[in-house]
């Protein structure tokens, strides 16, 4: 085999990213990250402040091993971090009775064995005033969901994986890779050629760009975030309100308490169903964006119909079935591809990190990634 200056190279230093480089630096891993912007930044998918973890997982069932791992590895980080990362505010899936999300719930909790509860409309909005419920509605609650502080995990990663002796270069995006004679692949950034034994392609809403059969499957839809001035702000403080999802006519809305900057906060997964490029999609948020978490707000959490505080715009990248893609490359097995994650996966992070980490360095990883292979699309 050619020697090669890194034994893995990660092109894309946000989420997942920061976390491998982490893994694979402390197993003694010669690591080089590149990242295109900033770390953090605000271009991606894991910006604005926080993101939702919870075990409870209505999308299948299969998950939640890997989330169990998640909460040890976040909270091993914020251990060696000495810094909080991991926020738990117990998680609400709320629909109506016997919908998806809650019996997809309810199905990972009994599977699972988990702590939960499964609540009427009356007893949510008795427990948590800030909702306003249909009397058909239910809620699935679990006390173990909370939030994980995303950019701040980055940093964390990051600072970490430095200390064990990766190299990071931010701003200097990936161009292009191709194999080396005998084994290995040689990369081509804006700013130099490097060589290593694996890349892991981490690139979120770019991974198109580099794996070209994913470019009609890995899409890119803009999404706004939105924090509003509460008018009733006890109801809607940490401690007092649970990360939840709320799946309705309007679609499927989710909801953190106030935390960090002023404001509640809410997204709603397929915001405008604006799909693009990573590069040409707006980040720039509109009134239209705000009306339509204005929806949202007036229905189900009218006591936090005040005034807009922020918008932000962010990248979620979806494939046809909404789960994840972590595999090596058919014709090519020293890449490695992790993402997209269709909007839920950064609370994996910590998990994919020693997942991709294995990948990298030929190991059998400790989990069933069957869900997540690429092929199960046709034609990869």
């Amino acid at each position: 085999m050619t020697a090669t200056a890194f034994d893995v190279i990660v092109a894309g230093v946000g989420g997942m990213g920061a976390q491998t480089c982490l893994r694979l630096a402390e197993r003694g891993q010669r690591v080089l990250g590149l990242e295109r912007f900033d770390i953090p930044h605000t271009f991606g998918s894991s910006h604005g402040f926080n993101r939702i973890i919870r075990l409870a997982y209505f999308e299948h069932p299969s998950y939640v091993p890997l989330l169990r791992r998640s909460y040890e590895l976040w909270r091993d980080l914020q251990r060696r971090a000495d810094e909080q990362l991991l926020f738990v505010t117990g998680s609400m899936d709320i629909g109506p009775a016997g919908s998806a999300v809650v019996s997809g719930s309810l199905a990972s909790c009994r599977q699972h064995d988990l702590a939960h509860e499964l609540l009427d409309a009356a007893e949510v909005m008795r427990r948590f005033p800030g909702y306003n419920l249909p009397a058909d509605y239910e809620a699935v609650l679990q006390p173990d969901g909370g939030f994980v502080a995303s950019e701040r995990a980055i940093v964390a990663g990051v600072n970490l994986a430095m200390d064990n002796g990766a190299v990071i270069r931010a701003r200097e995006p990936l161009i292009d890779y191709a194999p080396i004679a005998g084994g290995g692949v040689r990369v081509r950034t804006s700013k130099g050629i490097y060589e290593a034994g694996r890349l892991i392609l981490a690139a979120g809403a770019w991974i198109g760009d580099h794996v070209p059969r994913l470019s009609s499957t890995a899409v890119p839809e803009r999404q706004v975030l939105g924090w509003f001035r509460p008018k009733a702000p006890a109801d809607f403080r940490l401690g007092s309100f649970p990360v939840s999802n709320l799946k309705c006519d309007l679609g499927h809305f989710y909801q953190f308490p106030e935390w960090h900057v002023p404001g509640f906060k809410i997204g709603l997964y397929h915001h405008l169903q604006e799909t693009g490029s990573a590069d040409d999609l707006s980040r720039d948020p509109t009134p239209a964006d705000e009306a339509v978490l204005r929806e949202g707000l007036r229905r189900f959490f009218p006591e936090a119909d005040g005034d807009c505080l922020a918008l932000r715009a962010c990248l979620f990248t979806n494939t046809p079935d909404e789960h994840f893609i972590v595999d090596t490359l058919p014709d090519f097995a020293e890449v490695v591809v992790a993402s997209p994650c269709s909007g839920h996966g950064y609370k994996f992070a910590a998990v994919m990190g020693e997942i991709l980490a294995d990948l990298a360095m030929g190991r059998q990883p400790a989990f069933d990634l069957s869900l997540f292979r690429m092929g199960r699309f046709g034609g990869a």
